[in-house]
């Protein structure tokens, strides 16, 4: 593999993560320094329901599951966007007007009241700083990383391996001009808020943060340095990710958001991707024994590649189609 090839396999871990965790797009409203001092953050900015520009072709990807009493619409989102982004699709509307329940990852993505103190239980260790657990060589990279973040001199040293990565990743994007107030679940729980449609997660910001936070050490850490590697990179790879996604391109969202992290950091793809993708798979089949109308929107990663919720749904034969 060659260095180009590589740093470009490790970039592509970054953004797996960013895709396939609706924290990232909460830590995106503020700064990661505000969280490194633990300290109160303003409040994020109120969601607002917006026009989104339409897509060329059909859009972004879109799967139905169906029995005789129950439509589920299974969706991928992108948890930060450019306002500029064009995904709007009459087909995805009109499953999202259908819908008579909204189910995101988290319900309250924008809830930073709700993410502070966890930041500060599990994503700040100063008795254990960063410069205790990398080489020189590294903590240079990740000096200039945090200097390029705007982060002030030192601040990045306290931070968990985990909690460093996830804010490094999310930082270029938001500079790129990537806004979590554009990403697609702040825009569908704005539509949903003003239709009165009940909005529920299906997870929680604690269990998203927990899931980061409870890697061993050595798997964070092999995260933090796959950033270090690529961070300059990021941008690059996202944009034709999400060139990719709102052209309904599953083949390449794979290749770019999944198969390198289940190469590079398998713990990381387990824990981000794998094990929830089964327990989201199991909450999908209870649904399905109620009635109704459900549109349930996730990070795109979990719906590409041969352990997304579909092929786990396929598996225990339920019949998943492409609309």
């Amino acid at each position: 593999m060659t260095m180009t090839v590589r740093l470009k396999s490790l970039s592509r871990t970054a953004i797996g993560a960013v895709l396939g965790l609706g924290l990232a797009g909460a830590i995106a409203f503020q700064p990661a320094q505000a969280f490194a001092q633990a300290v109160e953050a303003a409040p994020a900015p109120a969601a607002e329901a917006r026009v989104v520009p339409q897509a060329q072709g059909d859009g972004p990807a879109l799967w139905v599951v169906r029995d005789e009493d129950s439509t589920l619409y299974l969706f991928g989102t992108v948890h930060v966007l450019r306002p500029t982004t064009a995904w709007g699709s009459p087909r995805v509307d009109a499953a999202f007007d259908s819908a008579d329940q909204i189910w995101l990852e988290i319900s309250n993505p924008d809830d930073q009241a709700a993410l502070l103190p966890l930041i500060r239980e599990y994503g700040v260790s100063p008795d254990r700083p960063l410069s205790s657990l990398l080489n020189a060589e590294e903590m240079v990279a990740l000096n200039a990383a945090a200097a390029a973040a705007e982060m002030p001199d030192g601040q990045i040293d306290v931070l968990r391996p985990w909690f460093a990565g996830l804010a490094l990743s999310v930082a270029p994007l938001v500079k790129a001009g990537y806004d979590p107030a554009s990403g697609v679940e702040m825009i569908l729980k704005a539509r949903a808020e003003a239709a009165g449609k009940p909005i529920q997660g299906l997870e929680t910001i604690d269990k998203q943060v927990r899931i980061l936070a409870g890697m061993p050490e050595p798997d964070q850490l092999a995260f933090l340095r796959s950033l270090l590697e690529s961070w300059e990179d990021a941008t690059v790879e996202i944009d034709r990710m999400v060139d990719a996604w709102a052209a309904g391109d599953v083949g390449v969202l794979n290749e770019i958001a999944v198969e390198e992290m289940r190469t590079e950091t398998p713990e990381l793809y387990q824990a981000l991707l794998v094990r929830r993708n089964v327990d989201w798979a199991d909450q999908i089949q209870t649904m399905l024994e109620g009635s109704g109308t459900v549109f349930i929107a996730v990070g795109a990663a979990h719906l590409v590649g041969d352990d997304s919720v579909q092929e786990i749904l396929e598996d225990r034969g339920v019949t998943v189609t492409r609309e």
